[in-house]
This record gives structure tokens, C-alpha cells and sequence, in this order.
């Protein structure tokens, strides 16, 4: 079976790779196995060092690893560029932080001595996505690795070069052999890697159907899981919010990654008192913006990563239209080669829509009107998913107290949803459960052991 990386802004082929064999697969588990023993071993600093490097690397082939991104799948090559920076902040993150958030915690209870240590799973399955192709196994791998594990990547099958290109960074980083490896696979060969006794854990960032699948595999072979999934944000406007700089930001926070992001906001929830002069300026900013070749530095829409992924989002759009929603911008497939779709707002839009009910992937905005506060959050929370959200209002003390009833994993008031290492990521409901990040995440892929000593 052969692996087709394809320019989804040209249509064309860029490589094929062959999906690696049994043995070749077997042999990466071995390693990874025989590489937890050596690496688990390795003193804080020692794997720190490592981590460092890695983020030396990664500054010094920045322009190399977003022009890859840009060409496997899209992304306009500034924003590749931001990616490969996190990357490297991510990593001398962890390397400077790891030891404090592992260090032993002392107890007081009936013995002479009790404490909580932190200990390595092992090797840990990572199956990630092509939307950020680097960021994703970075967020994974920087924490996951400096707890002492090592690292098998599955990585989404249309970014193969972004996924060997990143084995080959750790590995000129000094990792040993065995500490970080890809397997060139298909999503029919997730079920076995997580069988496999030398796999302790997986993580999966992707969709709420591939996490549930995965899911159920983790356990049947009772192993830790921890799922970043889909995400349907809501974007919510209150009477007395900045309405020029809730537009502005509104347009980046859909446009982000070309609309191809979890955290995107996508439901656009406008209290009625200011609907009008809002979509006016949401919809004047995104029609400005630019859509074009990702390799060209003023684009800032790209293709999207796939046609198909292309054709399904014009089929929510124009099932959502079938509904009842307005069409005020874009919706339409463009003529010429590759995966494009203009910034598109929907106004009228309503529960039992796609555009309302379903993760749209793309550029396409929902907007929603609610009668006032108390609707808006009722409208926000109505949704199978939850992610992030972003609130807008310039009363602090209302902000931190609806903050409270919104359901998702995070709330940015009066910014826009990213994630950021300091800070935990993840979601509840139909977008996962386990967080990533911040001194969470690092021990989420840790045995959380309690020594008692007479």
C-alpha cells in the first residue's frame, strides 16, 4: 500500500511513500520499548538538553518545515512559520518546567514518611491530525517525552512528510534510538498499535467519531486515553461588548488555520441589541481578507486540506441554506484547480442546521441572534460538544460569572481561543476528556504512585 502526500492548493502529487510493513512496525515498537528503558533513566536535565536542541532546530529550519506544512496541506506559510515557533516554545517549556511538576509531593499521614511520585508509562501511541501537522505532536510529544516516555507517531496520512521530518528532528537533536518514531500507516492499523502489549497509552486529536473509536479500543485493553476532539465554539457577543474589536477578532478567530481548527469559533452568538452593526462589520472584515497560494506570504485563507474535505463542507452550507439560514457571504465552490472555499457567513441560523449542529471545518460562520444574556448562554451550551469559547463584554465581574455556566474546557474573555503551554487544553462532552498542556497534561501519561514507608 502506498502513502500520496497532494498539493490541495494544485491538485498534484508531491510524493508517495510506502505504508510500512509488519516487521517494519514490529521493529519500531521493539525500539520504542527497549528505548523507555534507557530513556526513563535519563536525568531531568539530560532529556531537557535534548529538548532545547530540538527547539534550536526547530528555529533553525523554520522556513523549511511551513513551507512542507504549506505544500502537504495548506497552511499559509506565516501561520506555518507561528506553528514551528510554538513548537519550539512548547519544548523549552517542558524542558525547563518538567522537574517541578514531577517532583515527589510529601503526605502526612501514619507512617514515618509518605509521598506521591510521578513515574513513566512507557511507550505512548500519539494519532494526530494534518490541521496542525507540527503543533499537535509537539503539544504531545514535549511533555510525554520529558516524563520519561517515548513516543510512536501515527500521524494523519496526507502529511507524511511533515511526520518523518519531525522523527528526523529528534533524532538530530540527539534523541536515542527508540525515544520518538513515526509509522508511515493507515487509520486501519490504530486498533493494533493500541493492542500491541509494548503500546501503555494513546492520545488522539482528531474528530468525535475517530476518538470514540479509539476509545473503545483503549478499553478493551484498559490503557489510558486521552481524546482532543471536535469542537463546535461559540463566539459570544453581549449588548455592551466592543463591537469593532469583537468583529475584528471574530474574523481571525474563524479564519485561523483557513477555518481548519478545533478551537476556531464557528457559532457566532450575537445578543439582538447589537446583531445589526456586528455582522455588518464581521461580514466587511472577512470579506477583506485574502484567500490564495499558501506559499505566498500575504495569504491569509488557504486551500482547504482536502477536495473531499472541501465538498463536505459545502454540503453543510448548502443543507444549512435548505433550512432556512441566509447566505450573506461567500457559500459558493470556487472554479480552478485545488481545495478552495471563500470565507462564507450564514445568518439566520438555527438548531437542527449543519452549520449549527456539526463541527463545520472551514471558513463558514454561523451566526446566531439571542434575545439576551441568559439566551446566549442557553444557545451556546446547546451543543454536543465542548471546547473552548470566547465571550465578549467590558464588564469583568458578568464576564467571570457567565464563565462559570458556559460548558467547555476553556473561556477567553474578550480574546481569542488558543492554547497555550502554560495553560490546560482539552474539552468535555463530544470534544474528549484528558487535558494536554500546563502541569496537567504532563501527568496525564504518568503513573501516579503513592509511597508508604513505615
Amino acid at each position: 500500500m502506498s502513502i500520496q502526500a497532494i498539493n490541495p492548493a494544485t491538485g498534484k502529487i508531491l510524493e508517495t511513500f510506502q505504508e510500512a510493513t509488519a516487521p517494519e512496525v514490529d521493529r519500531v515498537l521493539g525500539d520504542a520499548m527497549t528505548g523507555f528503558h534507557e530513556w526513563r533513566g535519563l536525568p531531568f536535565g539530560d532529556r531537557g538538553r535534548i529538548m532545547h536542541a530540538a527547539a534550536e532546530r526547530l528555529r533553525a529550519g523554520k522556513a523549511d518545515y511551513a513551507r512542507i506544512m504549506a505544500l502537504e496541506m495548506g497552511k499559509p506559510i506565516v501561520q506555518g512559520e507561528a506553528e514551528v515557533e510554538k513548537c519550539a516554545w512548547v519544548c523549552e517549556y517542558y524542558a525547563e518546567h518538567a522537574e517541578v511538576f514531577l517532583a515527589r509531593q510529601p503526605r502526612a499521614t501514619d507512617a514515618s514518611a509518605s509521598y506521591i511520585r510521578f513515574d513513566p508509562l512507557g511507550p505512548v501511541l500519539a494519532v494526530m491530525p494534518w490541521n496542525f501537522p507540527f503543533w499537535q505532536v509537539f503539544r504531545f510529544a514535549a511533555p510525554a517525552l520529558m516524563a520519561g516516555n517515548t513516543a510512536v507517531l501515527k500521524h494523519a496520512s496526507n502529511v507524511p512528510r511533515c511526520a518523518l521530518s519531525i522523527e528526523q528532528l529528534f533524532r538530530d537533536a540527539g534523541a536515542p534510538r527508540g525515544v520518538f518514531a513515526t509509522v508511515l500507516v493507515g487509520s486501519a492499523a490504530v486498533a493494533g498499535l493500541i493492542a500491541d502489549p509494548r503500546i501503555a497509552a494513546v492520545t488522539l486529536t482528531g474528530s468525535d467519531r475517530a476518538g470514540s473509536q479509539v476509545a473503545e479500543r483503549a478499553g478493551h485493553e484498559l490503557k489510558k486515553a486521552v481524546l482532543e476532539l471536535g469542537g463546535s465554539d461559540p463566539f459570544i457577543v453581549l449588548a455592551d461588548a466592543d463591537i469593532a474589536a469583537a468583529a475584528r477578532i471574530a474574523a481571525d478567530a474563524r479564519l485561523v488555520n483557513s477555518g481548519q481548527s478545533c478551537i476556531a469559533a464557528k457559532r457566532f452568538i450575537v445578543v439582538e441589541a447589537v446583531a445589526e452593526p456586528f455582522l455588518t462589520r464581521f461580514v466587511d472584515e472577512l470579506r477583506r481578507r485574502t484567500v490564495g497560494d499558501p506559499l505566498a506570504r500575504d495569504t491569509e485563507v488557504g486551500p482547504q486540506a482536502r477536495v473531499d474535505l472541501r465538498d463536505a463542507l459545502h454540503h453543510q452550507v448548502e443543507e444549512s441554506i435548505k433550512r432556512g439560514a441566509q447566505r450573506l457571504l461567500g457559500g459558493e465552490v470556487p472554479a480552478g484547480d485545488g481545495a478552495f472555499y471563500p470565507p462564507t457567513v450564514l445568518a439566520a441560523v438555527d438548531k437542527g442546521m449543519p452549520a449549527f449542529d456539526e463541527e463545520t471545518f472551514g471558513p463558514v460562520a454561523a451566526v446566531i441572534r439571542a434575545k439576551d444574556d441568559t439566551d446566549a448562554i442557553r444557545l451556546a451550551n446547546d451543543s454536543s460538544f465542548g471546547l473552548g469559547a470566547s465571550l465578549w463584554t467590558r464588564d469583568r465581574a458578568r464576564a467571570e460569572r457567565l464563565a462559570g455556566e458556559i460548558e467547555a474546557g476553556a473561556v477567553f474573555i474578550n480574546g481569542l481561543v488558543k492554547s497555550d503551554p502554560r495553560l490546560p487544553f482539552g474539552g468535555i462532552k463530544r470534544s474528549g476528556y484528558g487535558r494536554e498542556l500546563s502541569e496537567y497534561g504532563i501527568r496525564e501519561f504518568v503513573n501516579i504512585k503513592s509511597v508508604w514507608i513505615a
